[in-house]
């Protein structure tokens, strides 16, 4: 819908007997929208298999995991690239029901991951502790900085529950804006899709990025006013 939240009765209607599985980014890329439990068990009670990709999930109250063991058609999918800031080794993990992890198991190549990446897991859960206290320190981040957004009238910033916030640009081009804000050495995205016409994603960072980020973007907002 308008505020990207999957539309359920939609889905729904679409399946058919060519339907070989659902999959959900939750919360969603590059929106940040999370899909609620209730949705996702609506959509596994249609008997079609449900991978939910997790892979922000832990920057959200919205998961299925604990779920899995409970269905023979949900399956998770979660990876150490956001959180832990693996994501050059490219490590995760999917969770799913046994009949499904075995037939997986018999099908999967040989070698899958390489022992930089199995290092660089076994030393992220020696220390997890310091990594979530990041997480929530990333959290609040992108609290403080949706409420800086939504002050600025040219732009409609997206609840997220990821470590980015979706942005529609209201006035000017995102393109443009994106130039404008790497020229001051700020790097953001911007998306000009037919579904996502003109907007931009940020990521949250630290406090003193989010100070440099605002100030630069009331800066082009007086510039685009005139």
């Amino acid at each position: 819908d308008e505020n990207f939240a999957v539309n359920v009765s939609a889905v729904k209607r679409v399946i058919s007997e060519k339907t070989k599985i659902i999959v959900l980014a939750n919360p969603n890329n590059p929106t940040g929208t999370p899909t609620p439990q209730r949705d996702i068990l609506e959509l596994v009670d249609t008997g079609v298999p449900v991978l939910a990709d997790e892979a922000y999930v832990e920057f959200s109250s919205e998961t299925v995991t604990r779920l899995v063991s409970q269905y023979k058609n949900l399956m998770v999918l979660r990876t150490f690239s956001k959180w832990a800031g693996l994501a050059g080794l490219r490590i995760g993990y999917g969770i799913f029901p046994p009949k499904i992890a075995e037939y997986l198991l018999r099908i999967k190549l040989p070698f899958t991951i390489n022992v930089a990446a199995v290092v660089a897991v076994r030393e992220s859960l020696a220390d997890l502790d310091y990594l979530l206290d990041r997480v929530r320190a990333i959290v609040a981040e992108r609290e403080r900085l949706f409420g800086e957004l939504n002050k600025l009238k040219w732009l409609k910033p997206f609840p997220s529950q990821a470590n980015f916030i979706f942005c529609h640009v209201l006035k000017g081009k995102a393109s443009e804006i994106q130039q404008e804000l790497q020229n001051k050495g700020i790097l953001v995205r911007y998306f000009d899709l037919p579904l996502l016409r003109n907007s931009i994603r940020i990521t949250a960072g630290k406090p003193e990025h989010t100070d440099a980020l605002i100030k630069a973007l009331r800066e082009l907002g007086e510039e685009i006013d005139g």
